[in-house]
This record gives structure tokens, C-alpha cells and sequence, in this order.
């Protein structure tokens, strides 16, 4: 649409795009219930919205997308739902495939991938392996993530690392921490969107999201399209990011001239 290529432009012309965009996909089974369909027609129909938002964040050329696909907490769902949604997993993979490879995407995974059902784990692993030489946007999906259960796993491996003398407490801050999680080679997200008007992280991303600027929506996720995403973006650039600082270090530090006055 020629409205949607006007904002991207817009957008990309502001120059402070975000790297790393998070997303929470919630409204899935409330979007179903609404026209009296079944919960899964719901997750089905949630599949656009996903391929929209991709195309859109490869447009505009964020650096990385994460989806909360399926968390440790949703193995509580009815038995028929969650197989229906591994199910849906893989199929969806496996019909898009060949356009992640067209369009440049790499497939990434987060999460404990290994307890998925094997048919959905060698899914994942297939895709992750057929577009690792891609160069554009990663799409990366938070599989059977909970991001207690992630701290959690780090703890273990530096505890282990102490254990073998191959790390000294002393050596660890939070740079170091964070090179044992799941995330430990992409940048922390800079915008978390939230679908449904839900207003909690779910266990999404704990330790990544501490400086994330949060964009809540009332949009169900299946309803939920690029120019959604551009909004939430437009809403992110007018923000000021501190960081801890207040905003006339901001000034001083992206200022030239007011960096040599200050030392005048």
C-alpha cells in the first residue's frame, strides 16, 4: 500500500530505528472466541500477522524480530491445543520456508528446543540450518522459553565453569552473565510490543528487557499488520532513551559542539 510505503520511508528517514523489536503475540484464542470459532483457528490466522510483521521489519531493516512462539507455561494448555499448535509449527515452517531463504531471513531459535515433540524440534533445526548463511533480518523465535527457567540454565553453566576453575567469581559482572543466556549473541531488544492490551511480560526476555522501551497495543495479534508495527515504531522514535542518564548528558553526548564547549 502506498500509505504503508510512505510511513516505512518516513520511518527510515527519522533514522532511529530500532535493532532488536520483541513481540508478545497475545489475543490469539480471544479473536477466535469472538466470531465462535475454535482457539486454534485463532493461532492459524495469527500466521498472517506473523508474515506481515516479518516482511515489514525486512523493510524497513530492523536487525533482529522475536516472537513469543510458545512459552514453558503453555504446556498447561488443553492437550489437543498444544499439539494442535506444534502441529501449526511445523507446517507453517515448512509452507514458508522457501520465502525466509527469497527474502534473506535467518531462522534463529530461543528456548529449551529440545523438549518440542521431534517432529517440531527437527523442524526448527532444518530451518535454522537451510538459511544460516542469510544476511538480513533474523527472525527468532522464543520456543518453549520462560525466562526464569533461561537465568536459571546461566546460573548452572557458571556455576559449572567455577566448579572447573575455568571462571572465578570475581570475573563475573553483567556483561560476562549475559553471555551464558540463550540471547547471548544478539543485542537486547529496543522495542517490546504487546498485543490484546495485556500490560505484564509473561516471562518474556527478564533480563533483556531491563532498558527495552515496552509499546502495549489493544490489537488482537491475529488483527495485528505492518502499519501496526510502524506505530508502535513512530511511538518508540518519539521517546528519549536515558539509560540512567538524565537528558543533558543525552545532549553532550550525541552534541559535538556541546562536548567542546564543555571542555572549554
Amino acid at each position: 500500500m502506498i500509505e504503508d510505503r510512505n510511513i516505512r520511508e518516513r520511518l527510515k528517514k527519522h533514522g532511529k530505528l530500532p535493532r532488536h523489536v520483541a513481540i508478545i503475540m497475545d489475543g490469539n484464542g480471544r479473536w477466535a472466541k469472538q466470531r465462535g470459532l475454535p482457539r486454534i483457528a485463532g493461532h492459524r490466522e495469527g500466521v498472517k500477522a506473523v508474515r506481515d510483521v516479518v516482511e515489514g521489519c525486512g523493510e524497513l531493516g530492523v536487525d533482529v524480530l522475536t516472537l513469543y512462539t510458545f512459552s514453558t507455561e503453555n504446556w498447561r494448555r488443553p492437550k489437543e491445543e498444544v499439539s494442535a499448535l506444534m502441529k501449526l509449527l511445523l507446517r507453517t515452517l515448512q509452507r514458508e520456508i522457501d520465502d525466509l531463504v527469497r527474502n534473506n531471513v535467518r531462522l534463529m531459535a530461543v528456548g529449551n528446543i529440545d523438549h518440542l515433540p521431534s517432529d517440531a524440534r527437527k523442524g526448527i533445526l532444518d530451518g535454522i540450518d537451510t538459511t544460516k548463511d542469510n544476511t538480513g533480518l533474523i527472525l527468532n523465535l522464543a520456543l518453549n522459553y520462560g525466562g526464569r527457567e533461561e537465568i536459571v540454565a546461566a546460573v548452572r553453566r557458571v556455576a559449572e565453569k567455577i566448579q572447573a576453575k575455568a571462571l572465578k567469581p570475581e570475573e563475573i559482572d553483567t556483561e560476562i552473565f549475559g553471555t551464558y543466556l540463550y540471547t547471548a549473541k544478539l543485542p537486547d531488544p529496543d522495542l517490546l510490543i504487546r498485543t490484546s492490551g495485556e500490560l505484564r511480560i509473561s516471562n518474556f526476555l527478564l533480563w533483556q528487557l531491563a532498558y527495552t522501551e515496552i509499546y502495549i497495543t489493544d490489537v488482537l495479534w491475529p488483527d495485528f499488520r505492518r502499519h501496526h508495527l510502524y506505530q508502535a515504531i513512530e511511538d518508540y522514535q518519539r521517546r528519549e532513551r536515558r539509560f540512567g542518564k538524565v537528558s543533558e548528558q543525552l545532549i553532550e553526548d550525541t552534541d559535538p559542539q556541546v562536548r567542546t564547549d564543555s571542555n572549554i
